[in-house]
């Protein structure tokens, strides 16, 4: 143990000693890891910014169906318990998911769609509860804004019917428990619970509604068939999956496949070309630290044979270039850091907003900075072997000849 002690502590004077030399070897590591750093921070950050952008809009992650076909109640939740699906809802025809709303703020009656929402619904992530009955609305900003009303007023809803040829018009009062942000959509939208959205379709169909006592004819149907439904995937990435699964089962849907492939496209290139330059920048690196590390060996041979005529034996020599090597290791390291991150405030401050970008376009994780050390350390630990195996066959002779 006192030999370990005392080899680290002559490797550091020695090194400390011959800073000129040492400092050489510390920016030879830092030129070559400070230009990887800050061409990965700009691969991860263009990246991730295009990711993001596609992943914080729901509608890249939205499966839409073309046309109508029949779902039940099965087919919905089979989908909805899927870990690769966020959140699927159904709909009822387009015909009979509208809905005339009056205020008594706007000399309108404003005719809006109606879209049934629930919890975890991607449209409205920034809003806290969603309709819970029948008497409850979430507003689109441009339904609202017409209406002119806000969280907490009321509103009348109807619907209107011919039936047994009489026509007939039913009318509901809803409060408006939020408002949807003008980025959700920009159409004139009502978000209800899905039972609401069910009861408009019953009643336009001639049909029962006991529960808000509109009359209508019996239904006798015990299976719920719908026409429609709102498919979110939980990520971009689940969204080919999912499209080529409901086309084999027949149903044609249209999603953001093409735009999606394309950033994955642009992530795996830009993962190529950095891996090649990192690849290439590591071995010139571990070459030329090796071969100064052998020459330096070869420098000291005086110096680390009467080592081993005091009694270090070989492999503690060994560890003599190795704890050098993990010096320069560790402190160009930290000097590729502090260029990467001056660089990165250059980037992020100066170009960025020159090319119009909100979100910056240059960046890294703390995890990113400690893989980099992690490497640094392999390649020169690599690298010390070279020079190691070269300290460790010099004999305690070689000393006593230039004595």
């Amino acid at each position: 143990m006192a030999q370990f002690t005392n080899i680290i502590r002559l490797s550091f004077r020695d090194y400390s000693h011959e800073w000129r030399m040492s400092g050489c070897f510390i920016m030879a590591l830092a030129s070559v890891l400070a230009p990887m750093m800050i061409l990965f921070g700009l691969k991860f950050g263009i990246v991730s910014s295009m990711v993001l952008e596609l992943v914080e809009n729901p509608a890249n992650r939205e499966i839409r169906p073309i046309g109508s076909g029949r779902y039940d109640d099965a087919w919905i939740d089979a989908y909805r318990n899927r870990e690769d699906v966020e959140f699927i809802i159904p709909k009822t025809r387009a015909l009979a998911a509208t809905i005339q709303l009056k205020s008594t703020r706007a000399n309108r009656i404003l005719s809006t769609e109606l879209l049934a929402t629930a919890a975890g619904d991607p449209l409205l992530q920034a809003i806290v509860s969603v309709p819970q009955d029948y008497h409850q609305v979430i507003l689109s900003d441009a339904a609202a804004d017409k209406l002119n009303v806000g969280a907490g007023d009321e509103v009348d809803a109807s619907l209107s019917r011919q039936f047994q040829g009489k026509r007939e018009r039913v009318h509901l009062p809803l409060t408006v428990i939020d408002i949807a942000d003008a980025t959700v959509t920009g159409r004139n939208v009502a978000f209800v619970s899905l039972n609401l959205l069910i009861a408009s379709e019953k009643f336009k169909d001639g049909r029962i509604v006991s529960e808000l006592g509109w009359g209508g004819s019996r239904d006798y149907s015990m299976t719920r068939i719908f026409p429609s439904f709102r498919l979110y995937a939980r990520s971009i990435y689940d969204v080919e999956t999912l499209v080529d699964e409901l086309e084999q089962q027949g149903v044609r849907v249209k999603a953001n496949v093409g735009e999606i492939k394309t950033v994955q496209s642009i992530d795996q290139n830009l993962s190529v070309i950095f891996w090649i330059i990192a690849c290439v920048g590591a071995l010139g690196f571990s070459f030329s630290l090796g071969a100064s590390l052998w020459a330096n060996v070869d420098r000291k041979r005086k110096e680390l044979s009467v080592l081993r005529l005091v009694g270090f034996k070989s492999g503690r020599i060994v560890l003599f270039p190795v704890m050098q090597s993990l010096y320069t290791g560790l402190l160009g390291w930290l000097m590729a850091v502090l260029i990467y991150l001056l660089f990165e405030y250059l980037i992020n401050n100066f170009l960025a907003p020159r090319l119009n970008l909100d979100q910056a376009l240059c960046y890294l994780l703390v995890d990113h900075f400690l893989w980099a050390l992690a490497l640094t350390v392999v390649v020169a630990i690599l690298a010390a072997i070279i020079g190691g195996m070269r300290a460790a066959r010099i004999e305690p002779s070689d000393g006593l000849r230039d004595v």
